[in-house]
């Protein structure tokens, strides 16, 4: 119902409600009070014209002078008043029409309300009418553009997963030869922005079907029955579009493990993933339509959905590769005019564990930067800041109000991240270490890019450990214990993660053994001893923390040096950093290179042998 048809229709009601109103207002203007006492004496004096009698408590009192104007005063109900009046010459009606006005008004209203009960509850219907119809138009065959497998970089090994279903929607005569059975649904997981949703559209473009693509959260309303209804409603389009693909994104919204409970599990949810089981049971042998999920959450789905014959297979979207990042890459950035320094390969090696959404988004930010300064091309120092923008936001301006003090805090922080870096994991890649403070709350930061491997050995974990501690142990060494900061607060958060896993997921602690302890108490950490376990983490973590605080002790030289170029020059980038380990860098003469640059630190120099 458009907005011209309710106005139209709520006319009369509004109307009828003025006019009411000031019918209202109007009586109300012309009626005044007054006592007993005052009538009394206006009938001694000769003054009243006439008294209207009624049951109400009130009686209506009209006087030779002004007789529109009436007067309300109390009504003794004296059997005697009506003949006390007539004696007094003053003429009296007894009137019963107040109460037929007041029935005739209580009618009338209980009329309004009934007719507002019934637009109301139209209006609800059709407005839940539409409600279900709205899956109708996110579930229209498309999308208009037609995607293939040329618009999907890397994920190579999902595209061979599903080559075969493409196959058989193209050709179903052949797998019917040997009585096989088309797939009747495929379950895309992994983290977000890996391009499931993108995969699903590739497959419908290669086949040549019709694309239905909803949300999870589509079907899961506040309406009991209209997520079921939707679910058979989206079935029975696909089915009148033959061959069809349907794409429901974040399954996981409805496809929740269902627990027992008192109402029987017959909510709304456990209502609509029924009638998706019921459908997905439903398709007969070789029908042709393929249903797809997308999900971050494969753990939580009930098992029901997983199992053969409803979703058949599971097919992981992983984040990209460093070849899969640099086609990712080259893909996103083939529209787009590149200066030539800019290196995809490169830039695939520094974007670790960026999925494809984020690398696009690394391309986009940098492409406003390069418009923002009206560049005629998008140059590497444009994708650069974007980079930093991205992982931590984006630098400030105003740096006034920096003291020297905190200045020099966050130079030996980083410092120490990007030392014990270089010394124990040339495998990873410092690509900046920064004192400039983000619009995120960093201070500074240090970017530690590790290499790709399918697996991370106990060395890695313990490696890992030692450069999120190793900010804390240089505030330590140089400005004391009583003065170490909050900085390294998001670096413990992380090292206590990953001794967690250490100890209790992987079962890389000697004194516990080859035990994942959640599995052993069915997911209750509670239920192991929270001392016996703080007391084994804190065990391991003081260990890596003393090894780091001597790995540092061992080359404070370098720490020095490292913090004298990020006091003078505030970035430093990898170049920097070789250059300093193998002494080939020199800082301004406007810094201080005396030994007592910064007094607490004695700069013995250590030659060791790399």
């Amino acid at each position: 119902m458009n907005k011209n048809k309710i106005f139209k229709w709520a006319l009369p009601f509004i109307f009828l409600a003025v006019s009411l109103s000031f019918l209202f207002f109007y009586q109300r203007s012309k009626i005044e009070e007054m006592t007993y006492y005052e009538f009394l004496e206006k009938v001694e004096s000769n003054q009243v014209e006439e008294v209207i009698l009624n049951s109400n408590p009130k009686m209506k009192v009209r006087l030779k002078e002004g007789s529109d104007k009436i007067y309300v005063t109390d009504n003794p109900r004296n059997p005697e008043l009506k003949e006390f009046l007539l004696k007094q010459q003053i003429q009296v009606v007894e009137d019963d029409s107040a109460t037929f006005s007041n029935i005739l008004r209580g009618v009338f209203m209980i009329g309004i309300f009934f007719a507002f009960l019934r637009y109301m509850s139209k209006n609800f219907g059709q407005q839940s009418a539409k409600d279900m119809m709205n899956i109708q138009t996110s579930a229209l065959p498309g999308p208009n553009k037609t995607y293939s497998f040329n618009d999907v970089a890397d994920n190579e090994e999902a595209k061979e997963e599903v080559k075969d279903i493409i196959d058989f929607l193209k050709k179903p005569e052949k797998y019917i030869k040997y009585g096989a059975r088309m797939p009747r649904g495929i379950i895309f997981y992994g983290p977000p922005g890996t391009g499931k949703t993108l995969m699903a559209k590739a497959i419908a473009g290669e086949a040549g079907v019709p694309f239905f693509s909803v949300s999870g959260s589509d079907f899961v309303q506040m309406y009991v029955g209209v997520g079921a209804s939707r679910i058979r409603s989206l079935f029975e389009k696909a089915r009148k579009a033959g061959k069809a693909l349907i794409f429901i994104d974040e399954i996981d919204a409805l496809g929740k493990k269902r627990a027992a409970s008192v109402t029987g599990g017959n909510d709304e949810r456990d209502q609509t993933l029924n009638a998706l089981l019921t459908e997905m049971s439903g398709f007969k042998e070789n029908e042709g339509i393929i249903v797809i999920a997308a999900t971050n959450r494969l753990d939580v789905l009930d098992e029901a959905l997983l199992r053969p014959g409803r979703f058949d297979r599971q097919v992981e979207i992983a984040l990209p590769d460093v070849k899969g990042r640099e086609e990712i890459l080259r893909l996103h950035g083939k529209n787009k005019p590149l200066s030539d320094e800019v290196d995809f390969s490169k830039l695939a090696k520094q974007t670790v564990y960026f999925s494809g959404a984020m690398l696009e988004n690394l391309l986009n930010e940098a492409a406003i930067m390069a418009a923002n300064r009206n560049a005629k091309a998008i140059s590497l120092k444009d994708i650069d800041k974007a980079f930093y923008k991205i992982i931590a936001g984006s630098e400030k301006k105003d740096r006034s109000n920096i003291l020297e003090k905190d200045r020099e805090i966050t130079a030996f922080h980083e410092a120490g991240h990007a030392l014990v870096t270089k010394l124990i994991a040339p495998g990873h890649t410092v690509s900046k270490v920064t004192i400039i403070p983000s619009t995120k709350g960093a201070g500074g930061f240090s970017m530690n890019i590790p290499p790709d491997k399918m697996y991370h050995t106990k060395k890695d974990m313990e490696v890992q450990i030692m450069i999120s501690l190793a900010g804390r142990a240089a505030e330590e060494l140089i400005f004391g214990e009583d003065n170490i900061t909050t900085g390294a607060s998001n670096d413990i958060e992380k090292a206590t993660q990953i001794i967690r896993d250490y100890v209790v997921k992987y079962g890389m602690s000697k004194s516990l053994g080859l035990l994942n302890i959640d599995v052993l108490f069915n997911n209750q950490s509670q239920a192991f001893s929270e001392e016996a376990l703080i007391k084994e983490c804190s065990k391991h973590m003081e260990r890596l923390y003393k090894e780091t605080r001597n790995l540092i002790i061992e080359h404070k030289y370098y720490l020095n040096q490292i913090a004298k170029g990020l006091l003078y020059k505030e970035s430093l980038s990898e170049e920097d950093l070789d250059d300093i380990m193998e002494d080939k860098f020199s800082i301004s003469d406007s810094v201080n290179e005396k030994e007592d640059l910064l007094p607490m630190v004695k700069c013995n120099r250590v030659v060791e042998a790399r």
